[in-house]
């Protein structure tokens, strides 16, 4: 734990843990082979107002900073990678109805979505645009005090058991650039008639939670639910929220490769090979010394990054930096663990296997590394324009 965080942080994190320990590590593996949305975990993490982290005390929320939100991500994701991302969108959209949103429309979501009685989710990949988010082909066309809003999204999480869903349109399909034209709405899902829940994406890794796809035909939303009650703003405020995505990811593969680490710190003391644990030979050393320093690096990149978004700054510098190097990081240290634990780390009933197909899934989520890389060095050659 960083020495920087305060007394109300520190406490916060340690009794995250002991409800880590306590309630996720026992059924964790359980419930990830059999890809189960767990109800029972989701409950509990509403009573621990885990959902209402970053929502303002006067909307029912803790208003806590990203700094503890970060550490909170890390400890969930240690027990079990998917609860981070039961709460990352739902995050990300809370923040940006608060940070956006009129006050009539704070009023009306935020309270129910900081008790998670609404979770929410995103909606803005497509079939034909992930990381070009500029080429999005749903449009919302007004009809009155209606939106009739047509497409398809992709990777939707919290598909089934969210309720409100922030959606990237085009209101303007003609605007050059096409950003300029871009809008967001915050739609009810079980209130809006024309939306269509797809089918169930079975994945690699990265179970348990809901990843869907929606079609749009005609959907009717209304204006009213126009995020900021403004045309034209949905792609810069995406943008920020997706700041606040890169920094969950970025701390969730800290939290997998801090889990990967412990398990095969127990296992390389009570494996014994030649005679001796295989802890005491200087080849396992090695790697368990790459990996906890590469761990610490990470975890201070993501605390730098959150603290940076705490600040009110633009920060998509340092969490793309965050992001990348945690990520890359995540699957590194996962592979060395299989490693440490030779063939047991291959089956099933060993929990690095897990966190092997979990790992990849976060060099891809909130932007690939690739991706990040761009962003990274847009930033600094802006910042050492000549």
């Amino acid at each position: 734990m960083l020495a920087t965080l305060s007394e109300e942080q520190q406490l916060i994190v340690s009794q995250l843990r002991k409800f880590v320990e306590r309630e996720v590590v026992p059924v964790a593996m359980e419930l990830e082979h059999k890809d189960q949305y767990p109800l029972e975990l989701i409950e509990q993490m509403k009573g621990l107002q885990l959902f209402g982290m970053v929502i303002p005390p006067e909307h029912g929320g803790l208003g806590l900073p990203f700094t503890t939100y970060a550490c909170v991500i890390e400890e969930l994701s240690r027990g079990w990678m998917s609860l981070g991302g039961v709460l990352n969108t739902h995050v990300m959209v809370s923040w940006m109805i608060d940070a956006y949103g009129t006050d009539e429309q704070k009023a009306r979501w935020l309270p129910d979505m900081a008790t998670g009685e609404r979770r929410a989710g995103l909606c803005m990949t497509e079939p034909d645009a992930g990381s070009d988010v500029q080429a999005i082909k749903t449009v919302a066309r007004r009809d009155g005090d209606h939106y009739l809003v047509k497409g398809q999204k992709m990777f939707v999480s919290n598909g089934i058991h969210g309720k409100l869903f922030a959606t990237l349109v085009k209101t303007d399909p003609q605007a050059k650039p096409s950003y300029k034209g871009m809008s967001l709405l915050i739609i009810d899902k079980e209130a809006t008639s024309g939306l269509i829940v797809g089918r169930y994406l079975e994945k690699l890794g990265y179970k348990g939670i809901d990843t869907t796809e929606f079609t749009f035909d005609d959907a009717e939303v209304p204006v009213a639910d126009l995020l900021g009650a403004r045309e034209g703003e949905g792609f810069s405020q995406v943008l920020s929220g997706l700041e606040i995505g890169r920094i969950n990811v970025s701390a969730r593969a800290v939290g997998v490769a801090q889990a990967a680490l412990e398990d095969s710190i127990r296992y390389a003391k009570q494996r014994w090979a030649f005679g001796r644990p295989i802890a005491d030979h200087q080849a396992i050393q090695l790697k368990l010394a790459d990996m906890a320093t590469n761990i610490e690096a990470a975890r201070l990149l993501v605390h730098a990054a959150a603290a940076k978004k705490d600040s009110g700054d633009r920060s998509d510098l340092e969490v793309g930096m965050a992001k990348l190097f945690a990520t890359e990081m995540c699957q590194e240290v996962a592979l060395e663990a299989m490693r440490i634990h030779g063939g047991y780390g291959y089956i099933k009933e060993m929990r690095v296997e897990r966190y092997y197909r979990d790992a990849p899934f976060m060099l891809i989520g909130e932007g690939t590394s690739e991706i990040q890389k761009l962003v990274i060095a847009r930033n600094i050659l802006r910042q050492y324009a000549v």
